[in-house]
């Protein structure tokens, strides 16, 4: 069952809103322009319920099915970055300073194209939600919407996505069942010494030399606290100190990111990084506070509803187009909210050769954009298809 000929029809509208798009990159939650289109084109569509305003801009739209079943979640991301854009394609960015660089603007096309052929079809038993959704890339949009009640609202049973994947084969679906993305974290370590002449480093706390000494030992966290078939990172990226060769000074900034899979690996990490700091600014004769801040937490699949959407995906472009034990990504992604709430599945699809993810370079492989909407359309139809009669 390949990609779905009334799709393939449209496929070049769906390439129209995604350039669209493209011109219109938003950031954050302020993303006025995208909703406006994205409403306009759910009203032409015949969708059977729109609410705007869920996170500030983003929208969950409802499309009845025919006969009794559950409500299934489909989700896409809207917002942009900030990065100035050097694809030199006729529909660049027109506004300064910011990119569709992470494909928001295919996924939401995609979940359009869906929109588009499950209501004109109704195909199924029950209802979908699809889910518009602001603020990905910073500020947890899928929380705030999680928070603001959207999967008791409208009753959604469960929930799945997709993300391109540059680099990866075209058409080809990736996924596992557990983590597939990594909880992502940062944290911040304040030293406060005692500054003085570079000469006389014996008349100093030297916050320079502890910093080092805090960077080495928390790198022995990963080889020696945690568990060596653990996946996790560390890793320091900032340190912020001194202002001359010839001054030692009062403070130091060290900054970072850990990434992990785990409750647990998470937790050692956080009680190790706390003891060495204390302990190797004791040592050092200064004074260090660790500001540890959760960001967003592991992307985990549901093993059924994950196994499922592996059996969709084969449909739509085959068995030898579905890795369905891909490998781990160190990357974060705040769908993760979304799979916290409700049972679901999020899969990435390969886009071909291309600039990577975040790269002023990056455009959407609209070649793809026919493959994403039949997945989620089959996934719907196959998940609660139409009894007989009704």
């Amino acid at each position: 069952m390949p990609i779905i000929n009334r799709i393939a029809d449209f496929a070049s509208d769906i390439a129209t809103w995604r350039q669209h798009l493209h011109t219109i990159p938003e950031l954050g939650f302020d993303c006025p322009k995208t909703a406006a289109f994205i409403k306009e084109r759910l009203e032409e569509f015949g969708v059977d319920e729109i609410h705007t305003g869920i996170a500030q801009t983003g929208i969950v739209a409802i499309i009845e099915g025919r006969g009794a079943g559950r409500t299934v979640g489909l989700r896409a991301d809207f917002d942009a970055l900030p990065i100035t854009e050097e694809t030199g394609v006729a529909y660049l960015s027109t506004h300064a300073g910011k990119m569709h660089a992470c494909g928001h603007d295919g996924h939401t096309a995609m979940l359009l194209g869906a929109a588009k052929y499950l209501a004109e079809t109704r195909n199924f038993a029950g209802r979908v939600a699809l889910i518009f959704q602001p603020a990905e890339e910073e500020g947890g949009g899928a929380q705030v919407m999680c928070a603001e009640g959207i999967m008791d609202r409208f009753d959604i049973a469960e929930v799945y996505g997709i993300h391109n994947m540059p680099g990866g084969e075209e058409g080809t679906f990736y996924t596992r069942p557990g983590a597939i993305m990594a909880a992502v974290d940062s944290f911040t370590i304040k030293i406060k010494g005692r500054g003085g002449h570079g000469a006389m480093p014996h008349e100093t706390a030297d916050p320079v030399v502890a910093a080092c000494g805090i960077v080495t030992a928390i790198q022995t966290i990963i080889s020696r606290n945690t568990h060596s078939g653990a996946e996790r990172v560390i890793s320091v990226t900032q340190i912020h100190t001194g202002t001359a060769s010839n001054i030692i000074p009062d403070t130091a900034m060290i900054n970072g990111t850990v990434r992990t899979f785990d409750a647990e690996t998470k937790a050692t990490i956080v009680e190790r990084m706390a003891q060495i700091v204390q302990g190797q600014a004791a040592s050092y004769g200064v004074e260090a506070e660790l500001d540890y801040e959760d960001g967003y937490p592991a992307t985990v699949n549901a093993e059924a509803q994950t196994a499922y959407a592996e059996g969709v995906a084969r449909d739509v472009v085959g068995e030898a187009h579905v890795e369905a034990d891909f490998a781990k990504v160190a990357g974060a992604e705040d769908f993760s909210y979304m799979l916290e709430e409700r049972p679901g599945a999020y899969l990435f699809l390969g886009a071909g050769p291309g600039a990577g993810l975040h790269h002023p370079k990056f455009n959407f492989n609209d070649e793809i954009s026919s493959v994403g909407a039949s997945f989620f359309v089959r996934l719907v139809e196959q998940m609660q298809p139409v009894q007989q009669g009704a």
